[in-house]
């Protein structure tokens, strides 16, 4: 066992880039104000590129990161693509790339296609929404359900693609299903599962499903997204989620993640790193290797960079 915050590389396997000001993301424009998780985020709606990344992240020593799609215009998602590729050219960084694509829309099959071509583009998102609570599940469904939604999904294997899913835990049995039917997919959990209400019957219902989904072996889960509504993170609030996790799916199916700029809302990149780094400092250094670095290298099949990222050189002489 160790006792000793880890140090060495990182992967953040859940990030964002964007500038508002430039291309069109409707949550972010001036006047939109959608309901959030975590409550007013106008704080968010600016440019946020690799060198506000990099300021935020050190001193963590993050050598590659993952791009999650931000809900760009999703009458454009290869323009999307397009975007964080020339990021990606002229700074190092992303490595792998999550990609818009809508399962439910009629062109999703040669949206799916494109998207593969990317030298870049490893999984795609798309959100499927349903029951905002517990108390809906059964008189509503998520696209999860929904047979053409179904079809596109079945495409992602032969397209070498994976599919990152956020949807709060009481959907969970439907991605369950999700993940039965279609073994050689890889299902990339977001965000824990969501498990935003920390009373005793809200953590009792997330444990549950989480821990059902576990058993499908070609499901991961990202830690992240741990942020709370008017508080600032904290080791304590989220410790036992993440120990948790650990051990429902092992540390060879868990990875970390900082949902920058969005969880700035909620706590500072060092907050949450630094937090990660004490909640599992006991573990054998292996496993925290796995969680930190090696896990979301592997499932995002992480290129190396195209160019030397002045950014993460100085973390690197930081470290």
């Amino acid at each position: 066992m160790s006792d000793a915050l880890y140090t060495g590389p990182i992967v953040d396997a859940h990030h964002h880039f964007w500038d508002p000001q430039a291309n069109y993301h409707p949550w972010l424009a001036e006047d939109a104000n959608i309901p959030f998780r975590y409550g007013d985020y106008s704080a968010i709606k600016r440019r946020y590129l690799p060198p506000e990344y990099f300021a935020d992240a050190t001193p963590h020593n993050v050598v590659q990161t993952v791009y999650v799609e931000t809900e760009w215009d999703p009458r454009d998602p290869i323009g999307e693509t397009r975007f964080i590729e020339q990021i990606a050219a002229r700074y190092g960084v992303p490595n792998a790339v999550v990609a818009q694509a809508w399962l439910d829309h009629p062109d999703a099959l040669a949206v799916l296609a494109e998207q593969a071509l990317f030298p870049s583009v490893r999984s795609v998102r798309h959100k499927p929404g349903g029951p905002q609570s517990p108390e809906q599940v059964g008189e509503q469904r998520t696209l999860m359900s929904d047979d053409h939604w179904r079809r596109s999904y079945a495409a992602l294997h032969e397209l070498g693609l994976r599919f990152d899913l956020q949807t709060p835990w009481w959907n969970l049995p439907e991605a369950e299903l999700l993940a039965r039917d279609f073994p050689e997919t890889t299902l990339i959990l977001n965000h824990a599962g969501l498990p935003s209400d920390r009373s005793g019957e809200g953590l009792a219902g997330w444990h549950g499903a989480m821990a059902r989904l576990a058993e499908q072996s070609n499901v991961v889960v990202k830690i992240s997204g741990l942020g709370l509504k008017g508080k600032r993170w904290s080791s304590q609030d989220n410790r036992w989620i993440v120990r948790e996790i650990i051990a429902m799916f092992g540390s060879e199916r868990a990875m970390f993640a900082s949902n920058f700029p969005v969880d700035s809302l909620c706590g500072s990149f060092d907050d949450i790193y630094s937090g990660f780094k004490h909640i599992v400092r006991d573990l054998p250094h292996a496993d925290q290797e796995r969680l930190f670095y090696s896990n979301a290298q592997r499932i995002y099949r992480c290129a190396p960079s195209a160019v030397a990222s002045p950014w993460q050189e100085q973390l690197r002489s930081q470290a």
